[in-house]
């Protein structure tokens, strides 16, 4: 169906992303490309759908596709934003053929026809924008992280649409449950060595046992070479002191013997061949898997009453643009809660921990820090990852800062971009560490999983659940929520339920 040949993806500043890099997408395939952010995913997608991304890449190599390749892309342009719903599918929209594949979605699509695509919510988009590439009837799908903006039921919807279609299809995805729930197949695309090595690993199996592979993988290759490296510096430390003794030796041989020093000599010339062997044994062997995702940062201790309140909220309406979401909002908060706010799309939930982050950064008796669902929010695109955090610390501090990016893999260069040209991932991670820098003993937390890799995702989950504060969020991160969170609310027009 899709056949890749020797795809190679180098950057236009040199790096590679992609390597001779040979697949076959076969009838019904599911293949899930995982990988950290910033990697090369979404390029690879676009570049297998046809799509001009020379301005930032060069690639070359063979992609043979039979039949029509559809891709959904990881946001609109503003231009597809403005349309409405039906212009938006299709110029010359063919209603029987509209309605078939909708019922075939199990989507309402009727109601929506005539609104402007931005009065959608996240999840309606993704459900009309899937539509739309269906209505094109097209042999195989691209789907570029179709499940950052979905709410709980629309995720559950999208799992049935993934797991129920015939097309066979690549997708990437940061919901792991999504991934446990539907992936037939795993491509992990990896930057190693300080992402100067580019590698990518297919696993014909589902993700909790590729996951499982993997990490009995690292496990035995790292004890192998833990007893490799031990047994060379035994082997090291025995002919240093061979060496030593040679030499030493050679030093205190008396003139008057010639014939010894001449036995001397040939026995160093041995030992030092025997250190050119020792040196060309280390060269070879096993080193060390340092997983990409390894991520070495924690919260220091934060002290604060378990029965502090650290918030008591009475909101008789939420409005945005004098649209009334919810009414007779009421939360309770206090020292150590973990609370994670779930809910529809557009029921308000990011207006909601936006007024609660207004109302807490201006306490004095706590110390909150805010990720926004959009970093801009809080952050200085223009400047670098290391300026913003040295905001307001000493000298001293700066060798601190560089070693939290350096253990978040952020590599020496990345350290001194300008954070815009970061992925959305590293933007999230460099908020965590201003989060620990400033000791933060309230978390003010809006979608904190979202633009996290899969496989980084249960170290930050479990970062969070060993964090000693309180946690205010919202997410529909499955796996967040039952990990993290110890109270859940769901919002409704009727304000804040308390589900567990």
């Amino acid at each position: 169906m899709l056949k890749i040949q020797d795809l190679t993806i180098t950057t236009n500043k040199g790096r590679v992303l992609l390597k001779d890099f040979s697949f076959v997408l076969n009838d019904n395939d599911k293949i899930a490309l995982i990988g950290e952010e910033g990697n090369g995913k979404s390029t690879i997608l676009k570049i297998i759908a046809g799509i001009d991304v020379s301005s930032y890449v060069s690639h070359e190599g063979q992609i043979i596709a039979d039949g029509r390749i559809a891709y959904l892309p990881q946001t609109l342009d503003e231009e597809d934003l403005r349309k409405d719903v039906a212009s938006f599918i299709s110029d010359e929209l063919e209603y029987g053929r509209l309605y078939s594949c909708a019922a075939g979605m199990k989507v309402d699509v009727t109601p929506l026809l005539e609104r402007k695509m931005y009065t959608l919510s996240g999840g309606e988009r993704v459900k009309i924008s899937l539509l739309k590439i269906l209505y094109q009837q097209p042999d195989m799908l691209l789907l570029d992280e179709p499940t950052n903006d979905l709410d709980l039921k629309t995720l559950i919807w999208l799992e049935e649409f993934i797991r129920n279609t015939d097309l066979p299809m690549i997708f990437i995805s940061h919901d792991e449950t999504l991934l446990e729930n539907c992936a037939e197949g795993i491509l992990h695309l990896e930057q190693l060595k300080r992402k100067t090595e580019s590698h990518i690993t297919f696993s014909g199996t589902d993700y909790r046992t590729y996951r499982k592979y993997r990490s009995d993988f690292i496990d035995k290759n790292n004890m192998i070479a833990r007893k490799e490296k031990a047994e060379f510096n035994k082997q090291m430390e025995k002919w240093r002191k061979i060496y030593q003794r040679v030499d030493h030796e050679q030093k205190t041989i008396s003139r008057q013997d010639p014939h010894g020093g001449f036995l001397l000599k040939k026995k160093m010339h041995s030992v030092k061949a025997q250190g050119r062997q020792l040196e060309e044994k280390e060269k070879n062997l096993t080193k060390k898997y340092e997983p990409e995702e390894a991520i070495d940062i924690f919260f220091e201790h934060v002290d604060i009453n378990p029965g502090k309140e650290i918030l008591r909220l009475h909101l008789p309406e939420l409005t945005v643009d004098e649209k009334i979401l919810a009414e007779n909002i009421d939360l309770t908060v206090f020292g150590n809660d973990k609370i994670c706010i779930i809910g529809d799309n557009g029921s308000g939930k990011s207006t909601l921990i936006k007024m609660i982050a207004e109302t807490l950064l201006q306490r004095d008796d706590i110390n909150a820090g805010y990720m926004p669902q959009n970093y801009w929010e809080v952050m200085d695109y223009d400047i670098s990852p290391v300026d913003y955090l040295w905001d307001g610390y000493s000298i001293r501090e700066k060798g601190k800062i560089q070693s939290y990016l350096g253990a978040l893999k952020f590599t020496t260069e990345e350290m001194s971009h300008a954070i815009r040209e970061l992925s959305e991932g590293q933007k999230c991670k460099i908020l965590m560490v201003k989060m620990i820098l400033d000791g933060n003993d309230v978390l003010i937390l809006d979608e904190p999983t979202r633009n996290l890799s899969p496989l980084s995702n249960p170290r930050i989950r479990q970062i969070l659940n060993e964090y000693e504060g309180c946690i205010i969020s919202v997410s529909h991160d499955r796996k967040y929520i039952e990990e993290v969170a110890d109270k859940v609310y769901e919002l409704d027009e009727d304000g804040l339920k308390l589900l567990m």
